[in-house]
């Protein structure tokens, strides 16, 4: 069976998207119908959560909510353009170490994985690793489930997540004593 624009699974979390001609791969991981009661009854709306990213270390994730679901998609879609981060990966397939991060209640720890392991995590975390262009990664997420708040706990721990070359210019130490050191 052909599909044209977006790919969705069955519920509420979707597939992704990548449009052609857009060097970024976009992730739909949510999309909730929302109810407003007014005097008259009540107005339906939609709110939805995307992770873009350009598969080569950055990515980033944004919430949008309009009267039809195109509509909140391509507001997420922008908000996810404008707060990309840049994330540090090790031979471009991997984390430099292992992290964890939090978001309100709930808690992720991310680790670093060997050649051919995967990625190893849940729905939400997945789409941002997809889109981050991390192939090799092993997560476990604790807390809540919702899909905001891990995204938004991943997010917190790539943030903390440094190279070797930022953990030297930290220290105000050369590259040079790290090098010698793997050897």
């Amino acid at each position: 069976m052909a599909s044209s624009g977006r790919e969705r699974g069955g519920g509420r979390r979707g597939g992704g998207d990548n449009r052609e001609g857009s060097e970024f791969l976009e992730k739909l991981v949510s999309i909730n119908r929302v109810a407003k009661v007014v005097k008259g009854g009540r107005r339906f709306g939609f709110a939805a959560l995307v992770v873009v990213g350009d598969q080569k270390g950055r990515a980033g994730h944004g919430a949008g909510k309009a009267r039809e679901v195109p509509e909140a998609i391509r507001k997420a879609t922008e908000q996810a353009r404008r707060n990309m981060v840049r994330v540090p990966l090790r031979e471009g397939r991997t984390l430099h170490h292992d992290v964890t991060g939090r978001y309100g209640a709930g808690r992720v720890v991310l680790r670093s994985a060997p050649p051919g392991t995967g990625v190893i995590a849940g729905g939400p975390m997945r789409a941002v690793f997809e889109a981050l262009g991390a192939q090799d990664v092993v997560c476990k997420s604790t807390g809540s489930a919702n899909p905001h708040n891990m995204v938004k706990a991943t997010f917190d721990a790539l943030a903390r997540t440094m190279s070797p070359r930022q953990v030297a210019a930290k220290r105000n130490k050369s590259n040079r004593l790290i090098q010698e050191s793997r050897t």
